[in-house]
């Protein structure tokens, strides 16, 4: 763990949330990725450590920390697991901050408590079926009828939206026309609202313990008051919420970089092959040399990333480039440490493993690694 520009404080949620990954989360990992079950308790103790509220300030319930304390945390989770990382990435990037963002003072002040204490979760509905990385093809529809948004459509690959303790789904919805154009806004919709179908949990590549389910909206029908933020602003936030939400899955991706090298390091170390330990192969080393390689700039770019956007500064681009990075180490260092581990590597008892299926879909998620290279070469100008 060579994170060299943390100040003593986030040397020691670094700590914390990595003995917490150890203790805690990677006894129960294997069992949670085979039953396909996200554990809740382990969700709990996420929400006592305060996890949830990292970036949020005090009066809402948060811990008054920063982008960076977040992405410290998701990474050290990423390590020995990315389901539970992606359920701590998602409950906050997702799934509280829009709502502080973009939400009224009594919306901040009704949801955001028990959210930011892990005590619910909510999900962010923006992908669609015909809609992923042009999601201004969005079609759901939501429309005004007797103070209340009517919202028809589906939403799919939504993570924690069908949790025991989901309380909401935001979602975009067309709601009408500006100048010739689609209007899109945003609009929560609590679970239990008549219409409202989250449907059965998807099989799977990875990220067995996340839950990811498909919702549909059949007429449902909440307050005119759920609109979140502006009439008419719903994508251009949730592409701001993107932006963000790219730094945090790059500090996923370099934590299950880093996994992967820790556990091909060990077994190397300890693999006999030829009556010689595997690490005193030099082509072994040299894969290993590669791997600590890819963690190094994975974790420079997401630090970088995360500092501007503490800053207050443009990231938009750096976010971009760490995504891009720490997506693609993690996925290579998954492949070249099941490669090390040779046929134990194929066994889902070994956390390389479950990397190799899980890391995948790093190169998909907010955002596809095309589109991260369609940012980056309009930030040149070549687009």
């Amino acid at each position: 763990m060579d994170h060299h520009d943390l100040t003593d404080d986030e040397r020691e949620l670094a700590r914390t949330v990595r003995a917490f990954a150890d203790e805690v989360v990677a006894p129960v990992s294997y069992e949670a990725d085979r039953t396909k079950t996200l554990p809740m308790d382990v969700v709990a103790q996420m929400g006592e450590l305060g996890l949830f509220g990292l970036p949020f300030p005090e009066e809402y319930g948060g811990q008054g920390g920063d982008y960076v304390a977040l992405c410290l945390a998701i990474e050290a989770l990423g390590r020995v697991d990315q389901s539970i990382a992606i359920t701590l990435e998602a409950g906050v990037s997702l799934g509280a901050m829009p709502v502080f963002r973009f939400g009224t003072e009594a919306q901040k002040h009704e949801l955001l408590p028990d959210l930011l204490a892990g005590r619910a979760l909510a999900g962010f509905g923006l992908t669609e079926p015909e809609a992923g990385s042009d999601a201004g093809a969005t079609r759901t529809t939501a429309r005004l009828e007797g103070g209340e948004w009517v919202i028809d459509g589906a939403k799919q690959f939504i993570t924690n939206s069908g949790t025991p303790i989901t309380r909401f789904v935001t979602v975009t919805a067309v709601t009408g026309e500006q100048d010739g154009r689609r209007e899109i806004s945003t609009i929560i919709v609590p679970h239990g609202t008549p219409g409202f179908v989250v449907g059965p949990a998807y099989d799977k590549v990875g990220w067995h313990a996340s839950d990811t389910h498909p919702l549909t909206f059949t007429g449902a029908r909440v307050p005119e008051q759920n609109l979140l933020g502006e009439r008419g602003r719903g994508y251009a936030g949730f592409l701001h919420i993107l932006d963000e939400g790219r730094i945090a899955i790059a500090a996923l991706a370099t934590g299950a970089a880093e996994g992967c090298l820790e556990a091909a390091l060990d077994y190397a170390r300890t693999r006999t092959v030829f009556g010689a330990a595997l690490s005193t192969r030099q082509s072994a080393q040299f894969t290993l040399a590669r791997m600590q390689l890819r963690v190094h700039n994975a974790r420079l770019a997401w630090h970088h990333a995360a500092r501007l956007r503490d800053a207050g500064r443009p990231f938009k681009t750096e976010a971009a480039i760490a995504k891009l990075t720490a997506s693609d180490a993690a996925m290579d260092n998954a492949r070249d440490a099941t490669q090390l581990f040779g046929g134990n590597g194929f066994m889902n008892e070994y956390p390389v493993a479950r990397h190799y299926r899980d890391s995948k879909i790093l190169e998909i998620g907010e955002g596809t690694n095309e589109v991260q290279l369609l940012v980056i070469a309009r930030a040149l100008g070549a687009v």
